[in-house]
Parts: structure tokens; C-alpha cells; sequence
């Protein structure tokens, strides 16, 4: 297994108890998300291009893209924005869902290895996209919903690095850089 993320990442704070059946629901969700097949179409062609010069495989990238915005996106759940989660991937783990940090996180979105056994499912699940990405999301939104949607503050519990801002600007501005213009794709317009 290769090494990658940040050396900052100390992801132990992933240990909430709360955390167990929240990630237990996610691991187990449908898997098809897009209300129709030109939804997926225009997500895929505008997010594809981005996506190529990191991850080669065309079929890697669909999946990736497609758990993303699924999971980001889920019915009855706090809605994330696809871009921020692209741009947590990207920090966490340059989108190397074979990529292990010094803490021990694991694959795209850095979930910590303990998850898997008290989960009962193996620790190569992690290396998972799909496994992965609803991990990781599921994560995210519980820190979102701890911190009363503050990015900063849950980005910061995300990673272990409670009290620094170093990551958390580092994964805001990759979402504003590179993952933007995808937010609001699938939200329905209100007309009056």
C-alpha cells in the first residue's frame, strides 16, 4: 500500500461513539442516486474532465463521481456539497483510494482502520470506493451537524486537527478552486 495525506491528519476523533450506527446505515445504502439518465449524463461531462488528470480509469472515475454525488446528495439526509467532498478526497488522499496516512486512515476519504472490525467488515473494504466515500460522508455530516454546519469547525474534527485552520483552508480552497460550479446540480429551483 502506498502512503499519501497529510501528516497533520490525526482522524483518531473519528472514535465518537454516535458515529458507529450512523456509519453502520451508510455502509449499507442503495446504490443509485440520479433521478434520470441525462442527470447522470451532465454531472459526468462536467465532472469527468476534472477528475481524468488524477484518476486515469474511466471506470474508477464514473464510480467515484457517481458515490459521490449520491452520498452527498442522499434523500433524508443533511445534503453536502459534492464539490466539498471532492475536495476532502483530494486533500486526504489525491484521489488514491489505495492511500494509507501515518494514522492509519485508509482510501479516498482517510477512514480510520477500526471502523471495518467494530463494523464487521474487513479492513480492504476501505479501499472501497463505494465503501469508502459513504464512510467518509457520513463522517463529514455528523461533524457538520456537531458544529452547526460550520466547514471550518467540522473539517478541523474530520481530520484530528481541532483548533487549527490548516486544513480545513487548505480543503476550502480546493473546493473553491477546483471542485466548484457543482454544488447545486440536482437541487430543484423554487419559481415564484
Amino acid at each position: 500500500m502506498l502512503l499519501a495525506a497529510s501528516p497533520a491528519a490525526f482522524a483518531d476523533g473519528q472514535r465518537d461513539p454516535e458515529l458507529r450506527d450512523i456509519l453502520a446505515n451508510a455502509i449499507s445504502a442503495s446504490k443509485e442516486c440520479f433521478a434520470n439518465k441525462f442527470d447522470a449524463e451532465v454531472w459526468y461531462k462536467f465532472m469527468g474532465p476534472k477528475l481524468q488528470r488524477t484518476v486515469k480509469d474511466h471506470d474508477e472515475r464514473v464510480l467515484i463521481l457517481r458515490t459521490v454525488f449520491c452520498e452527498a446528495t442522499k434523500p433524508g439526509e443533511q445534503r453536502l456539497p459534492p464539490g466539498l467532498v471532492l475536495a476532502v478526497i483530494d486533500v486526504e488522499s489525491a484521489f488514491n483510494r489505495w492511500a494509507v496516512s501515518s494514522a492509519g486512515a485508509v482510501g479516498l476519504m482517510q477512514v480510520m482502520p477500526f471502523w471495518p472490525k467494530d463494523l464487521g467488515m474487513k479492513r480492504s473494504e476501505l479501499t472501497q470506493v463505494e465503501a469508502n466515500v459513504r464512510m467518509g460522508c457520513a463522517i463529514l455530516r455528523f461533524y457538520m451537524r456537531r458544529e452547526k454546519n460550520d466547514i471550518h469547525k467540522a473539517l478541523a474534527r474530520y481530520n484530528g486537527s481541532v483548533g487549527r485552520r490548516t486544513y480545513s483552508d487548505k480543503v476550502v480552497q480546493r473546493w473553491t478552486t477546483r471542485w466548484n460550479g457543482v454544488d447545486d446540480f440536482g437541487l430543484k429551483t423554487v419559481r415564484r
